[in-house]
């Protein structure tokens, strides 16, 4: 940079004496300029004799009890001697009094004056130790376009703070520049860039960014395979994972207990404890892990000579790490009881166990619902000495939101208090989350009123797991208003927030609103998701809006978002209800071309349009249905069913509702519905009350719409003294036959010469109509 090199304590006297100099004659009538100028000149003989703690503690007294200078931009103003400043600026970034360096590095800025590269340097390191990711980046890009080439420090800075800020483009934009400028780029700094991409599960950038490094003989070391391996194993390719731990022994670079703990983590997260063994028993060779664990693990794996499974005086060293991830492995396969025994056996073995031992075992039993379990855990936690921390007790809350029993979480949250941990912010947001879907608004607002009071700042989870709830409830205006309080306490919204909005607007018809919620979301700089579009797709679609639909969705794919199943059930969904089953087909084939896999929800408006294409079409899309290995469930059932009973093939009808029963789907109203329709159709009325009967015993009490197809299919078929019956048992329930089949009825009585039955139903249909 500018500066040339220079000592790390002492600076060159000539510069300070010339201020002193110059600043003598002012002292004499100006005693607050001479208090200055003394305190600068002790300063500075402490830089000079290389006491820096010393010179730490005054720069911060001055800087509290101003009583020389109010602040350092003060100072540099009344010095203006670079180097001085420079030295400042290095003094205040080492004691990490980080306002002080980046406000006194901006004032320096402003005169045109560039500080040395150490102190950039060591600026820059504060401020990601600080993590001031951006205002890293800030500062860098500040020197680079003063014209001054950046070290190997200032790029590796730079570098950790865009991949911290999970901006990868940037961090390649400076691993070329460093490229460009000459700066080689150590294994630090691609190491740095590795792990930021695995974080974001994108292993095949970090493969080929492996490549890159080997052929540019940069020779990576353990962290740089332990960094690859563990993105591996986090995307679910264990093998390839495997074969980087071979690659490690080919580049002569010995795994460590991490590489070991990365490989187990991927093996017991996609559930092959089993296949955990091999390396386990690998890192026994190596002495990662004490002889005889394996027979804690493992049943039928020989115990070491002189293992009598008890504790011999001696304690069993392991890594905390190892075995926690062995038991969440056991855990995830159900095996909680296992894991619950190798801790035992472990702790029998002299090992001290960790609260994270005992929250995974905590966190098991209330995945398993094992409520009784989980705490008489967290009570032998305590038996150990160790206090359950507030993931122990916020995964106790959680599970008791999650089953609905609030109350009794409400008392958890008081015996954390009553331990000595206050409630986080998870806390409270699982007890809205609980409160809200129970529907126990008011509730929920009382708790935001209780953070608020407690000191803990409700953040967007708080309010999103309470819009969420008023939507699914259909209170939209509600959850406007929580939006509307959120915006002015200061919480920005996020995606997830808008798209709940969008959604529930939607499905109330107000697609204005939704629109309206959509533009503002743009507006702000927040980047619509597909669920965003889908939502506002399927909005229209229902609405009848089909062609606008389309639009959205040409508008979506030509900004680069790639449709899935639930964009294409939209949009044939939206058509069958236009009744324009040619588009929903085009829609149907266009999703095979883009190799998107319908499920069994695509079928339901399908099989719906194809019905009134006929029954070919029909049968024809029930079979792709079992081709693609999909169940068909009871709607699509419902559907084919219908079909045939509108085309009176009760066979077919009967037959379909046997495979039904077959594959485990309940019949439900709508199927008893379709195959009545079917039996009257078909003029075999003689089983149509076996039917009912059956239907009634399986606790599906007909209603209006079953009444109807019983009475008006009578009447159709002539068979009046059938139809009375059926109108008599439904207005004896206090059921209300339509009005138009009702005189369909009367007439049909009374050509038959029921004259009494006549009076009767006309009688209660005049009183009806009077009464409405």
């Amino acid at each position: 940079m500018a500066l040339g090199r220079r000592s790390v304590l002492r600076l060159r006297p000539n510069h300070i004496s010339f201020f002193c100099t110059q600043s003598l004659t002012l002292s004499e009538s100006n005693p607050q300029q001479h208090k200055r100028l003394k305190m600068v000149q002790k300063l500075q003989s402490l830089l000079d004799r290389g006491h820096t703690i010393t010179a730490r503690r005054l720069l911060k007294s001055l800087l509290i009890t101003k009583t020389a200078f109010s602040s350092l931009s003060e100072l540099h103003a009344h010095v203006s001697q670079p180097l001085f400043s420079d030295t400042l600026l290095w003094l205040c970034s080492v004691s990490k009094m980080l306002h002080e360096a980046t406000e006194l590095y901006s004032s320096m800025r402003k005169d045109s004056f560039l500080p040395s590269t150490r102190s950039v340097n060591r600026l820059l390191r504060t401020l990601v130790a600080s993590q001031h990711f951006e205002k890293t980046l800030a500062v860098f890009n500040d020197v680079v376009d003063s014209g001054v080439r950046p070290d190997h420090v200032s790029y590796k800075k730079a570098v950790q703070a865009a991949v911290m800020l999970k901006d990868l483009d940037k961090g390649f934009e400076l691993l070329r520049c460093m490229e460009k400028e000459g700066v080689g780029p150590s294994v630090f700094v691609y190491n740095l860039i590795l792990s930021g991409l695995c974080r974001l599960g994108r292993i095949k950038d970090a493969r080929n960014l492996f490549d890159e490094m080997i052929q540019r003989n940069v020779v990576p070391n353990t962290i740089t395979f332990n960094t690859v391996i563990d993105g591996y194993c986090k995307v679910g390719d264990i093998e390839e994972a495997f074969s980087f731990k071979e690659r490690m022994k080919e580049q002569n670079v010995e795994p460590s207990v991490v590489t070991y703990n990365c490989l187990l983590n991927g093996l017991c997260g996609s559930g092959r404890v089993e296949d955990a063994r091999e390396v386990l028993v690998e890192m026994e060779r190596n002495g990662f892990l004490p002889g005889g664990f394996l027979s804690v693990v493992f049943h039928d794996h020989p115990a070491c000579a002189g293992d009598n499974g008890s504790s011999d005086g001696h304690q069993m060293r392991i890594d905390e790490r190892t075995y926690c991830i062995l038991m969440k492995g056991l855990c995830r396969v159900g095996r909680v009881e296992k894991a619950k025994e190798v801790l035992a056996k472990l702790v029998n073995k002299g090992v001290v166990p960790n609260k994270i031992s005992y929250n995974i075992l905590v966190n098991a039993y209330c995945q398993e619902g094992d409520m009784k379990k989980a705490i008489l855990t967290t009570e032998q936690m305590e038996e150990r000495g160790l206090k359950p921390s507030s993931v122990t007790f916020n995964t106790l809350i959680a599970k008791l939101c999650e089953t609905g029993e609030v109350d009794w979480a409400e008392t958890w949250v008081k015996k954390m208090i009553e331990k000595g941990l206050s409630p986080t912010v998870e806390t409270y947001n699982t007890l809205i989350d609980g409160y809200g879907r129970m529907r126990h608004f008011v509730r929920c607002f009382e708790i935001l009123e209780e953070m608020e009071k407690t000191g803990i700042k409700p953040n967007v989870i708080s309010y999103g797991s309470l819009i969420n709830c008023l939507c699914k409830d259909r209170k939209l205006i509600d959850a406007e208003v929580v939006f509307v309080d959120m915006i002015g306490r200061g919480v920005s919204p996020n995606a997830e927030i808008y798209n709940m909005l969008i959604e529930a607007s939607c499905s109330l018809g107000k697609l204005k609103s939704a629109f309206e919620f959509f533009d503002e979301m743009i507006k702000h700089g927040i980047d619509a998701t597909l669920v965003t579009y889908n939502s506002l797709i399927n909005g229209l679609g229902q609405n009848g809006r089909v062609k606008e639909a389309e639009d959205l969705f040409l508008q979506m794919t030509d900004k680069g978002y790639k449709p899935d199943v639930i964009t294409f059930n939209s949009l044939i969904s939206g058509y069958t209800k236009s009744g324009c089953t040619h588009k929903s087909l085009e829609m149907y084939d266009s999703m095979k071309t883009m190799h998107i896999k319908p499920t069994v929800g695509t079928f339901h408006p399908l099989i719906n349009a194809c019905r009134k294409e006929g029954l070919v079409t029909m049968e024809r899309m029930f079979q792709e249905i079992l081709q693609m290995q999909l169940v068909p469930d009871r709607v699509v059932y419902n559907e084919m069913i219908y079909g045939y009973a509108e085309d009176g093939n009760v066979s077919k009808a009967m037959s379909l509702h046997q495979q039904m029963l077959d594959q485990g789907v309940e019949s439900d109203k709508v199927t008893y519905n379709c195959l009545i329709l079917a039996h009257l159709r078909d003029k075999r009325v003689t089983e149509i009350k076996h039917l009912v009967d059956d239907m009634k015993a399986k606790g599906l009490i007909p209603k209006v719409d079953t009444y109807t197809i019983l009475v008006k299919g009578h009447c159709d078929l002539k068979d009046f003294n059938g139809a009375y019956f059926w109108y008599r048992e439904m207005f004896d329930r206090g059921l209300l036959l339509n009005a138009r089949i009702c005189y369909q009825l009367i007439a049909g009585l009374k050509e038959e010469g029921m004259l009494q039955e006549t009076q009767i139903v006309s009688s209660e249909l005049c009183s009806r109509e009077l009464n409405n």
